[in-house]
């Protein structure tokens, strides 16, 4: 089956203000909907990938063509995305909270990091909070569309957030303003999701 465009788990302008519907129409229905085109248009014309899960292909991708790796990443990250958001956000808890206190020292600590991170994503890319290869957290960012699920990521690990710092993801609200937006998007943030995905990866 081909990849499809998931459908929000909120409306379009559920996230105001810190993220305006304008931006959530363009960003779901124009852009995650063009990688979506893209990858399938990738699939088809690659080699053995139908019926392979995204995940799966990500895990190769570094034998995968650019057509496949910036779409396939660009569909993950956003249906990540998405659901890493909610209408007025949350907090963290339980042992996701503890295990940030240990690696970062402090929630705010830890904000404050993953901000400087995003901040310092040259050009288009992505800032995460993962869990290593080591059962540890850390911050790490990526280019363009690519993931710590790739083969080839500078940072392996299973992602838990994720923050787009792409200008389609905040350039008419926020201008040019990234570290404005890095500073607000906290506010829509679904720690209950982030918690479930770090219950998952650590066991």
């Amino acid at each position: 089956m081909p990849f499809t465009l998931p459908q929000l788990p909120y409306g379009y302008d559920a996230l105001e203000p810190t993220i305006d519907a304008a931006t959530m129409t363009l960003h779901h229905s124009k852009h995650h909907q063009a990688y979506v085109d893209k990858l399938n248009e990738g699939v088809s014309e690659g080699q053995g990938l139908e019926g392979k899960s995204l995940e799966d292909i990500l895990a190769n991708i570094s034998a995968q063509s650019k057509k496949v790796r910036n779409n396939g990443g660009g569909h993950w990250n956003h249906s990540f995305f998405w659901e890493t958001m909610q209408p007025g956000g949350s907090q963290p808890g339980g042992r996701l909270a503890e295990a940030i206190d240990q690696s970062f020292g402090s929630f705010e600590a830890f904000k404050t990091k993953f901000n400087e991170a995003g901040v310092g994503q040259f050009g288009s890319g992505w800032v995460w909070l993962i869990l290593d290869q080591s059962g540890d957290l850390a911050i790490t960012s990526t280019p363009a569309q690519d993931n710590p699920l790739m083969d080839d990521a500078p940072v392996r690990g299973t992602p838990l957030l994720g923050n787009d710092v792409w200008e389609h993801a905040y350039y008419l609200k926020y201008n040019n303003r990234r570290p404005e937006y890095l500073a607000a998007w906290w506010n829509v943030v679904n720690w209950d999701k982030v918690a479930e995905r770090y219950e998952a990866a650590a066991g």
